[in-house]
Protein backbone atom coordinates (compact mmCIF):
# COMPACT_ATOMS: atom_id res chain seq x y z
CA UNK A 1 0.00 0.00 0.00
CA UNK A 2 1.19 3.47 -0.99
CA UNK A 3 2.41 5.60 2.04
CA UNK A 4 -0.23 8.72 1.51
CA UNK A 5 2.74 10.79 3.77
CA UNK A 6 5.37 10.29 0.87
CA UNK A 7 6.05 12.97 -1.50
CA UNK A 8 4.44 11.22 -4.25
CA UNK A 9 1.16 10.39 -2.60
CA UNK A 10 0.92 13.36 0.11
CA UNK A 11 -1.66 15.89 -0.31
CA UNK A 12 -0.23 19.10 0.11
CA UNK A 13 -1.52 21.29 2.86
CA UNK A 14 -3.34 24.41 2.24
CA UNK A 15 -4.87 26.62 3.43
CA UNK A 16 -8.26 25.40 2.75
CA UNK A 17 -9.49 22.14 2.22
CA UNK A 18 -8.78 19.09 -0.38
CA UNK A 19 -9.75 16.41 -1.56
CA UNK A 20 -8.18 12.66 -2.09
CA UNK A 21 -6.95 12.32 -5.30
CA UNK A 22 -8.74 10.94 -8.74
CA UNK A 23 -11.64 10.79 -6.51
CA UNK A 24 -15.16 12.25 -7.39
CA UNK A 25 -15.22 16.01 -6.67
CA UNK A 26 -19.08 15.94 -5.55
CA UNK A 27 -18.44 13.05 -3.40
CA UNK A 28 -15.17 12.92 -2.03
CA UNK A 29 -14.25 13.33 2.18
CA UNK A 30 -12.88 16.50 2.42
CA UNK A 31 -9.01 16.58 3.79
CA UNK A 32 -8.23 18.98 5.49
CA UNK A 33 -4.28 17.82 6.45
CA UNK A 34 -2.37 15.07 5.17
CA UNK A 35 -3.00 12.70 8.11
CA UNK A 36 -6.28 12.56 7.66
CA UNK A 37 -5.82 10.39 4.04
CA UNK A 38 -3.86 8.00 6.47
CA UNK A 39 -5.64 4.65 6.86
CA UNK A 40 -5.90 3.49 10.47
CA UNK A 41 -3.35 0.86 10.45
CA UNK A 42 -0.50 3.06 9.37
CA UNK A 43 -2.10 5.67 12.06
CA UNK A 44 -1.77 3.50 14.82
CA UNK A 45 1.89 2.34 13.54
CA UNK A 46 2.53 5.91 13.39
CA UNK A 47 1.36 6.69 16.86
CA UNK A 48 3.35 3.26 18.57
CA UNK A 49 6.64 4.44 16.90
CA UNK A 50 6.38 8.13 17.72
CA UNK A 51 5.20 7.15 21.53
CA UNK A 52 8.49 5.00 21.46
CA UNK A 53 10.46 7.85 20.57
CA UNK A 54 9.20 10.21 22.35
CA UNK A 55 9.50 7.68 25.42
CA UNK A 56 12.96 7.46 24.79
CA UNK A 57 13.97 10.46 27.18
CA UNK A 58 11.76 9.49 30.20
CA UNK A 59 13.12 5.97 29.79
CA UNK A 60 16.71 7.89 29.59
CA UNK A 61 15.93 9.74 32.99
CA UNK A 62 13.93 7.51 34.97
CA UNK A 63 15.42 4.42 34.23
CA UNK A 64 18.55 5.24 36.33
CA UNK A 65 16.48 7.26 39.08
CA UNK A 66 16.39 3.36 41.49
CA UNK A 67 19.96 3.45 41.40
CA UNK A 68 20.83 6.89 42.43
CA UNK A 69 21.24 5.48 46.64
CA UNK A 70 24.17 2.75 44.60
CA UNK A 71 25.63 5.56 42.49
CA UNK A 72 26.37 7.44 45.73
CA UNK A 73 28.06 4.88 47.76
CA UNK A 74 29.99 3.38 44.70
CA UNK A 75 31.23 6.81 44.17
CA UNK A 76 31.57 8.04 47.85
CA UNK A 77 30.40 11.53 46.54
CA UNK A 78 27.17 13.45 47.65
CA UNK A 79 23.41 13.50 47.42
CA UNK A 80 23.59 17.15 45.35
CA UNK A 81 26.45 15.52 42.85
CA UNK A 82 24.57 12.33 41.98
CA UNK A 83 21.73 15.17 41.22
CA UNK A 84 23.74 16.79 38.79
CA UNK A 85 24.34 14.02 36.57
CA UNK A 86 20.27 14.40 35.96
CA UNK A 87 20.56 17.62 35.85
CA UNK A 88 23.28 17.27 33.25
CA UNK A 89 20.66 15.18 31.27
CA UNK A 90 18.32 17.99 31.53
CA UNK A 91 20.97 20.68 30.30
CA UNK A 92 21.53 17.95 27.49
CA UNK A 93 17.58 17.85 26.72
CA UNK A 94 17.64 21.25 26.10
CA UNK A 95 20.41 22.02 23.74
CA UNK A 96 19.51 19.26 21.87
CA UNK A 97 16.02 20.61 21.23
CA UNK A 98 17.03 23.73 20.36
CA UNK A 99 19.19 22.46 17.70
CA UNK A 100 17.27 19.52 16.34
CA UNK A 101 13.93 21.53 16.29
CA UNK A 102 15.02 24.10 13.97
CA UNK A 103 17.21 22.05 11.93
CA UNK A 104 13.75 19.94 11.67
CA UNK A 105 12.38 22.91 10.03
CA UNK A 106 14.93 23.43 7.68
CA UNK A 107 16.53 20.01 6.15
CA UNK A 108 13.30 17.90 7.25
CA UNK A 109 12.32 15.31 10.04
CA UNK A 110 14.34 12.10 9.26
CA UNK A 111 18.22 13.26 8.85
CA UNK A 112 18.21 15.19 12.39
CA UNK A 113 16.22 12.12 13.51
CA UNK A 114 18.34 9.98 12.71
CA UNK A 115 21.37 11.28 13.45
CA UNK A 116 21.37 12.28 17.04
CA UNK A 117 19.48 8.83 17.89
CA UNK A 118 22.69 7.33 16.79
CA UNK A 119 24.83 9.96 19.46
CA UNK A 120 22.32 8.80 22.32
CA UNK A 121 23.32 5.20 21.52
CA UNK A 122 27.37 6.05 21.41
CA UNK A 123 26.39 8.26 24.81
CA UNK A 124 24.79 5.55 26.54
CA UNK A 125 27.33 3.04 25.91
CA UNK A 126 30.00 5.78 27.03
CA UNK A 127 27.97 6.29 30.25
CA UNK A 128 27.99 2.51 30.97
CA UNK A 129 31.88 2.47 30.56
CA UNK A 130 32.32 5.69 32.62
CA UNK A 131 35.31 5.73 35.17
CA UNK A 132 34.32 8.56 37.30
CA UNK A 133 31.53 10.95 38.18
CA UNK A 134 33.01 13.33 36.36
CA UNK A 135 32.67 11.35 32.75
CA UNK A 136 29.16 9.85 33.92
CA UNK A 137 28.32 13.76 33.95
CA UNK A 138 29.45 14.14 30.64
CA UNK A 139 28.28 11.35 28.89
CA UNK A 140 24.66 12.48 30.78
CA UNK A 141 24.77 15.03 28.80
CA UNK A 142 25.21 13.84 25.35
CA UNK A 143 22.45 11.42 26.39
CA UNK A 144 19.77 13.59 26.64
CA UNK A 145 21.46 15.57 23.32
CA UNK A 146 21.03 12.46 22.14
CA UNK A 147 17.41 11.77 23.37
CA UNK A 148 16.23 14.92 22.70
CA UNK A 149 15.32 14.42 18.90
CA UNK A 150 12.59 11.77 19.41
CA UNK A 151 10.60 14.11 21.21
CA UNK A 152 10.58 17.15 18.93
CA UNK A 153 10.91 15.28 15.88
CA UNK A 154 7.78 13.34 16.83
CA UNK A 155 5.85 16.22 17.61
CA UNK A 156 6.94 17.83 14.51
CA UNK A 157 5.67 14.70 12.91
CA UNK A 158 2.49 15.06 14.26
CA UNK A 159 2.27 18.77 13.73
CA UNK A 160 2.76 18.09 9.74
CA UNK A 161 0.09 15.27 9.44
CA UNK A 162 -2.49 17.02 11.57
CA UNK A 163 -4.10 19.68 12.82
CA UNK A 164 -7.07 20.95 15.18
CA UNK A 165 -9.01 18.65 17.21
CA UNK A 166 -7.69 15.66 15.41
CA UNK A 167 -4.14 17.12 16.85
CA UNK A 168 -5.17 16.74 20.18
CA UNK A 169 -6.15 13.44 20.04
CA UNK A 170 -3.01 12.32 18.13
CA UNK A 171 -1.07 13.83 20.46
CA UNK A 172 -2.98 12.28 23.54
CA UNK A 173 -2.41 9.06 22.02
CA UNK A 174 1.42 9.80 21.51
CA UNK A 175 1.36 10.53 24.69
CA UNK A 176 -0.08 7.53 26.21
CA UNK A 177 2.56 5.74 24.46
CA UNK A 178 5.22 7.73 26.02
CA UNK A 179 3.39 8.08 29.43
CA UNK A 180 3.30 4.10 29.98
CA UNK A 181 7.65 5.12 30.06
CA UNK A 182 7.59 6.85 33.67
CA UNK A 183 5.51 3.61 34.89
CA UNK A 184 7.81 1.07 33.14
CA UNK A 185 11.16 2.86 33.86
CA UNK A 186 11.70 2.68 37.37
CA UNK A 187 10.08 -0.78 37.59
CA UNK A 188 12.37 -1.83 35.14
CA UNK A 189 15.36 -0.10 36.59
CA UNK A 190 15.02 -1.16 39.77
CA UNK A 191 14.51 -4.91 38.29
CA UNK A 192 17.94 -4.31 36.66
CA UNK A 193 19.55 -3.51 39.94
CA UNK A 194 18.99 -7.36 40.95
CA UNK A 195 20.61 -9.34 38.16
CA UNK A 196 23.15 -6.31 37.05
CA UNK A 197 25.30 -3.33 38.27
CA UNK A 198 24.26 0.12 37.50
CA UNK A 199 26.18 0.25 34.62
CA UNK A 200 23.85 -1.88 32.80
CA UNK A 201 21.33 0.22 32.96
CA UNK A 202 22.98 2.75 30.41
CA UNK A 203 23.47 -0.83 28.19
CA UNK A 204 20.04 -1.60 28.13
CA UNK A 205 19.33 2.30 27.10
CA UNK A 206 22.14 2.02 24.56
CA UNK A 207 20.06 -1.31 23.11
CA UNK A 208 16.68 0.72 23.49
CA UNK A 209 17.76 3.54 21.63
CA UNK A 210 19.60 1.36 19.06
CA UNK A 211 16.03 -0.27 18.65
CA UNK A 212 14.51 3.15 17.75
CA UNK A 213 17.52 3.97 15.38
CA UNK A 214 16.43 0.92 13.09
CA UNK A 215 12.92 1.84 13.34
CA UNK A 216 13.02 5.63 12.28
CA UNK A 217 15.21 4.41 9.22
CA UNK A 218 13.05 1.43 7.94
CA UNK A 219 9.42 2.70 9.35
CA UNK A 220 9.11 6.57 9.73
CA UNK A 221 8.85 9.07 6.58
CA UNK A 222 9.89 12.16 5.46
CA UNK A 223 6.53 14.22 6.59
CA UNK A 224 8.21 17.32 5.36
CA UNK A 225 8.09 17.99 1.87
CA UNK A 226 11.04 20.22 0.33
CA UNK A 227 8.79 23.40 -0.48
CA UNK A 228 7.62 23.61 3.18
CA UNK A 229 11.16 23.61 4.66
CA UNK A 230 12.38 26.81 6.13
CA UNK A 231 8.32 28.01 6.22
CA UNK A 232 5.11 28.17 4.01
CA UNK A 233 6.92 29.29 0.72
CA UNK A 234 10.50 27.82 2.08
CA UNK A 235 12.03 31.23 2.94
CA UNK A 236 11.75 31.56 6.47
CA UNK A 237 15.27 31.67 8.11
CA UNK A 238 15.77 30.59 11.43
CA UNK A 239 15.86 33.81 13.31
CA UNK A 240 12.23 34.22 11.78
CA UNK A 241 10.69 31.60 13.19
CA UNK A 242 11.86 32.02 16.34
CA UNK A 243 10.50 35.14 15.91
CA UNK A 244 7.34 34.31 14.93
CA UNK A 245 6.89 32.59 18.02
CA UNK A 246 8.48 34.31 20.47
CA UNK A 247 6.27 37.17 19.49
CA UNK A 248 3.14 35.03 20.40
CA UNK A 249 1.53 35.99 23.57
CA UNK A 250 -0.05 32.85 23.73
CA UNK A 251 2.86 31.12 23.15
CA UNK A 252 5.00 33.17 25.94
CA UNK A 253 2.09 32.25 28.31
CA UNK A 254 2.59 28.39 27.61
CA UNK A 255 6.05 28.48 27.42
CA UNK A 256 6.57 29.71 31.08
CA UNK A 257 3.38 26.99 31.97
CA UNK A 258 5.73 24.12 30.65
CA UNK A 259 8.56 24.94 32.00
CA UNK A 260 7.10 25.69 35.72
CA UNK A 261 5.27 22.42 35.81
CA UNK A 262 7.87 20.34 33.96
CA UNK A 263 10.27 22.32 37.01
CA UNK A 264 7.87 21.16 39.73
CA UNK A 265 7.85 17.25 38.72
CA UNK A 266 11.34 17.43 38.59
CA UNK A 267 12.09 18.18 41.66
CA UNK A 268 10.16 15.66 42.48
CA UNK A 269 12.29 13.64 40.31
CA UNK A 270 15.15 14.44 41.87
CA UNK A 271 13.95 14.12 45.46
CA UNK A 272 11.85 11.12 45.52
CA UNK A 273 14.78 8.24 45.49
CA UNK A 274 16.10 9.96 48.55
CA UNK A 275 13.05 10.78 50.11
CA UNK A 276 11.29 7.48 49.74
CA UNK A 277 14.13 4.91 50.20
CA UNK A 278 15.88 7.29 53.07
CA UNK A 279 13.45 9.05 54.73
CA UNK A 280 10.80 6.68 54.52
CA UNK A 281 13.10 3.18 54.55
CA UNK A 282 11.75 1.96 51.28
CA UNK A 283 13.72 -0.68 49.19
CA UNK A 284 14.65 0.16 45.40
CA UNK A 285 11.40 -2.04 44.20
CA UNK A 286 9.15 -0.73 46.51
CA UNK A 287 10.29 2.88 45.27
CA UNK A 288 9.93 1.67 41.88
CA UNK A 289 6.80 0.30 42.62
CA UNK A 290 5.73 3.43 44.04
CA UNK A 291 7.13 5.92 41.57
CA UNK A 292 4.93 3.96 38.78
CA UNK A 293 1.84 4.00 40.73
CA UNK A 294 1.69 7.50 40.94
CA UNK A 295 3.30 7.80 37.28
CA UNK A 296 -0.42 6.36 36.56
CA UNK A 297 -2.52 8.69 37.73
CA UNK A 298 -0.14 11.37 34.67
CA UNK A 299 -1.24 9.13 32.07
CA UNK A 300 -4.62 8.67 32.47
CA UNK A 301 -5.16 12.43 32.93
CA UNK A 302 -3.62 12.66 29.61
CA UNK A 303 -6.09 10.80 27.80
CA UNK A 304 -9.08 12.20 29.89
CA UNK A 305 -7.18 15.90 28.72
CA UNK A 306 -7.37 15.20 25.42
CA UNK A 307 -11.30 14.69 25.40
CA UNK A 308 -11.80 17.75 28.13
CA UNK A 309 -9.40 20.31 25.97
CA UNK A 310 -11.44 19.02 22.79
CA UNK A 311 -14.89 19.96 23.62
CA UNK A 312 -14.30 23.05 26.43
CA UNK A 313 -10.52 24.41 24.56
CA UNK A 314 -7.19 23.39 26.23
CA UNK A 315 -6.90 26.61 27.66
CA UNK A 316 -10.14 26.21 30.07
CA UNK A 317 -8.70 22.52 30.87
CA UNK A 318 -5.40 24.86 31.77
CA UNK A 319 -7.21 27.26 34.12
CA UNK A 320 -8.42 23.97 36.25
CA UNK A 321 -5.11 22.02 36.11
CA UNK A 322 -2.54 25.34 36.98
CA UNK A 323 -4.87 25.76 40.03
CA UNK A 324 -5.06 22.11 40.92
CA UNK A 325 -0.52 21.55 41.00
CA UNK A 326 -0.96 24.56 43.50
CA UNK A 327 -3.80 22.60 45.24
CA UNK A 328 -2.23 19.59 45.77
CA UNK A 329 1.66 21.12 46.07
CA UNK A 330 0.71 22.93 49.00
CA UNK A 331 -0.96 20.27 50.43
CA UNK A 332 1.93 17.53 49.66
CA UNK A 333 3.03 20.20 52.62
CA UNK A 334 0.19 19.94 54.83
CA UNK A 335 0.20 16.42 54.82
CA UNK A 336 3.71 16.44 55.81
CA UNK A 337 3.28 18.97 59.02
CA UNK A 338 0.59 17.26 59.98
CA UNK A 339 2.88 14.10 60.50
CA UNK A 340 0.65 11.93 57.94
CA UNK A 341 3.79 9.79 56.92
CA UNK A 342 4.41 7.67 53.76
CA UNK A 343 0.43 7.58 52.94
CA UNK A 344 0.08 11.58 53.48
CA UNK A 345 3.13 12.09 50.91
CA UNK A 346 1.87 9.24 48.77
CA UNK A 347 -1.59 10.24 48.28
CA UNK A 348 -1.31 14.02 47.66
CA UNK A 349 1.52 13.60 45.19
CA UNK A 350 -0.08 11.36 43.23
CA UNK A 351 -2.92 14.08 43.06
CA UNK A 352 0.04 16.69 41.98
CA UNK A 353 0.78 13.98 39.18
CA UNK A 354 -2.50 13.84 38.28
CA UNK A 355 -2.43 17.53 37.57
CA UNK A 356 0.64 17.31 35.81
CA UNK A 357 -0.98 14.79 33.31
CA UNK A 358 -3.74 17.54 32.47
CA UNK A 359 -1.38 20.62 31.73
CA UNK A 360 1.71 19.00 30.06
CA UNK A 361 -0.79 18.22 26.30
CA UNK A 362 -2.37 21.21 26.55
CA UNK A 363 0.73 23.33 26.38
CA UNK A 364 1.59 21.01 23.40
CA UNK A 365 -1.45 21.52 21.95
CA UNK A 366 -1.82 25.64 22.57
CA UNK A 367 1.78 25.92 21.31
CA UNK A 368 1.59 23.78 18.44
CA UNK A 369 -1.57 24.40 16.80
CA UNK A 370 -0.91 27.83 16.41
CA UNK A 371 2.64 27.88 14.62
CA UNK A 372 2.02 24.93 11.82
CA UNK A 373 5.07 26.35 9.85
CA UNK A 374 7.84 26.33 12.65
CA UNK A 375 6.28 23.53 14.12
CA UNK A 376 9.57 21.69 14.87
CA UNK A 377 10.81 25.24 16.88
CA UNK A 378 8.12 25.38 18.09
CA UNK A 379 8.10 22.09 19.87
CA UNK A 380 12.26 22.25 20.58
CA UNK A 381 11.25 25.81 22.77
CA UNK A 382 8.81 23.76 25.08
CA UNK A 383 10.58 20.78 24.70
CA UNK A 384 14.35 23.49 25.91
CA UNK A 385 11.93 25.49 28.06
CA UNK A 386 10.87 21.99 30.17
CA UNK A 387 14.33 21.03 30.55
CA UNK A 388 16.32 23.81 30.77
CA UNK A 389 14.41 25.82 33.14
CA UNK A 390 14.15 22.02 35.25
CA UNK A 391 18.03 21.92 35.42
CA UNK A 392 18.31 25.19 36.95
CA UNK A 393 15.83 25.39 39.41
CA UNK A 394 17.65 21.59 40.65
CA UNK A 395 20.26 23.32 42.28
CA UNK A 396 17.45 25.48 44.59
CA UNK A 397 16.04 22.27 44.91
CA UNK A 398 19.17 21.07 46.35
CA UNK A 399 19.62 23.91 48.74
CA UNK A 400 16.59 23.59 50.49
CA UNK A 401 17.40 20.05 51.22
CA UNK A 402 21.16 20.41 51.17
CA UNK A 403 21.24 20.96 55.11
CA UNK A 404 19.61 17.90 56.61
CA UNK A 405 17.44 15.04 55.45
CA UNK A 406 15.39 15.29 52.80
CA UNK A 407 11.25 15.86 53.04
CA UNK A 408 8.31 16.09 51.70
CA UNK A 409 8.34 19.64 52.77
CA UNK A 410 11.71 20.51 51.48
CA UNK A 411 10.89 18.84 47.81
CA UNK A 412 6.94 20.23 47.64
CA UNK A 413 8.19 23.65 48.61
CA UNK A 414 9.86 23.59 45.10
CA UNK A 415 6.68 22.33 43.76
CA UNK A 416 4.82 25.15 45.01
CA UNK A 417 6.83 28.18 43.95
CA UNK A 418 6.57 26.77 40.32
CA UNK A 419 2.61 26.33 40.08
CA UNK A 420 2.52 30.13 41.56
CA UNK A 421 4.25 31.17 38.62
CA UNK A 422 2.62 28.81 36.02
CA UNK A 423 -0.94 30.34 37.56
CA UNK A 424 0.00 33.69 36.86
CA UNK A 425 1.15 33.40 33.67
CA UNK A 426 -2.20 31.71 32.53
CA UNK A 427 -3.91 34.42 33.70
CA UNK A 428 -1.90 37.64 33.03
CA UNK A 429 -0.39 36.22 29.77
CA UNK A 430 -1.99 34.06 28.07
CA UNK A 431 -5.54 35.09 29.48
CA UNK A 432 -8.06 31.74 28.44
CA UNK A 433 -10.67 34.47 27.61
CA UNK A 434 -9.21 36.15 24.85
CA UNK A 435 -7.55 32.72 23.16
CA UNK A 436 -10.47 31.33 20.51
CA UNK A 437 -11.14 28.00 19.45
CA UNK A 438 -8.69 25.37 17.97
CA UNK A 439 -8.11 25.60 14.17
CA UNK A 440 -9.96 22.86 11.77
Amino acid sequence: MTDPTSPASSPRPSTGAIRTIGSNPATAPIVLHPGDAIPTRRRVLYVILLGALTALGPFTIDLYLPAFPVLQEDFNTTKAAIQLTLSGTMIGFAIGQLVVGPLSDKVGRRVPLIAVTALHVLASTAAALAPNLELLSVTRVFMGIGAAAGGVVAMAIVRDLFGGRRLVIMLSRLALVSGAAPVIAPLTGSALLTVMPWRGIFYVLAAYGAVMLVCAVVFIPETLPKERRGGVVGTMTMGQRYKSVLTDRVYIGVLIIGGMTFSGLFSYLAASPFLFQETYGLNAQQYGLLFAVNSLGLVVAVQVSARLAARFGPQWVLAWSTGALLFFGTSIIVADLLGLGLWGTVVTLSLFMVSCGFTFPNVQVLALDRHPAAAGTAASLIGAANFGVAAIISPLAEAVTHSGETTATSMASVMVGCAVVGVLALWLIVRPRAVGMLNP
